[in-house]
């Protein structure tokens, strides 16, 4: 499918007047004007339908219950965007105060009529979302993937779409490469974007969803996380040097050392040359070893 090149934010997706009425707070209650190019309608909510393309997948009980008493004190100041369809219209943006003015038992609602592509749908959506109270990071993510895979954008198509930089969105599309469990846990904000970009640091799935439940039971902040993934990978990487050590000959040494020196030995080789390490635990347990050296 042939993509349209996107300018940045909602006046270059639907036109800088209408960007501008969109902006306007409208009273509640208005008679319906007889034109409708870029001006308010009021639409009879029964003949709108939600919008097939609406990135926002959980909609907040609680903040939905707030919209809803702000619209019941102070009207709803400002319209949806909707595009007709053969028996109704359809919601491009503003999905959420159609659901308060849809509980709140109104008969119509302000909006704006505006004939876009599916493309272009998502793409605004995806701006009115980001701006008015961001999508967590998996319905971003879900959302570009969509855009790339659906409507054949490219990762610097959405940046200047959204006015965003391509590392970011690059970073959000990441978030898809882990597990099941663990997107929902940063979906419900239980862990934090920055523990997951952590977590994509290691490629072991179990791993990530060990460390996953970690943080939510510690508490753990990201500076914590990167420490525990660190100390883990200088392990992994200390057992790998550990298990080169297969001759037998340099085994016997190592042991001999240990009974002798009462302390774990490592004996590192690699050719002809290589290292000892003698581990020591406390200030007098290394005078302990030096002075064994020195007796010698």
């Amino acid at each position: 499918m042939e993509k349209r090149a996107l300018g940045k934010g909602l006046a270059a997706l639907i036109g800088e007047k209408q960007a501008q009425t969109y902006k306007k707070p409208v009273p509640l209650f208005k008679e319906e004007p007889s034109k409708t190019k870029g001006e308010v309608l009021y639409l009879e909510i029964g003949k709108i339908t939600p919008g097939k393309l609406q990135p926002r997948e959980d909609f907040n009980d609680q903040k939905l219950n707030d919209l809803i008493s702000s619209v019941k004190e102070k009207g709803l100041l400002q319209p949806i965007l909707v595009r007709r369809l053969d028996s109704g219209f359809e919601i491009i943006a503003g999905e959420r105060r159609f659901r308060a003015a849809k509980a709140l038992r109104l008969e119509k609602i302000p909006a704006i009529v505006k004939d876009v592509k599916d493309e272009d749908a998502l793409v605004i959506s995806l701006i009115e979302n980001i701006q008015r109270e961001g999508l967590n990071p998996i319905e971003e993510a879900h959302a570009f993937q969509r855009l790339l895979d659906k409507f054949n954008f490219k990762q610097d198509d959405i940046a200047k779409a959204l006015g965003k930089d391509k590392a970011t969105i690059s970073n959000i599309l990441r978030l898809l490469k882990l597990p099941a469990d663990v997107q929902k846990c940063l979906a419900r904000g239980e862990i934090t974007f920055g523990h997951a970009k952590v977590l994509l640091a290691t490629e072991d799935i179990q791993k990530q969803r060990k460390l996953c439940q970690l943080i939510i039971s510690k508490s753990l902040s990201v500076r914590e996380l990167e420490n525990i993934i660190n100390i883990s990978v200088l392990q992994r990487k200390r057992k790998v040097v550990t298990s080169r050590i297969i001759d037998p000959y340099i085994l016997n040494f190592e042991r001999a050392l240990q009974l002798s020196l009462g302390t774990k030995v490592r004996i590192m080789a690699h050719r002809k040359r290589g290292k000892i390490v003698i581990e020591y635990y406390s200030p007098q347990d290394l005078e302990r070893i030096v002075n064994m050296f020195k007796k010698r």
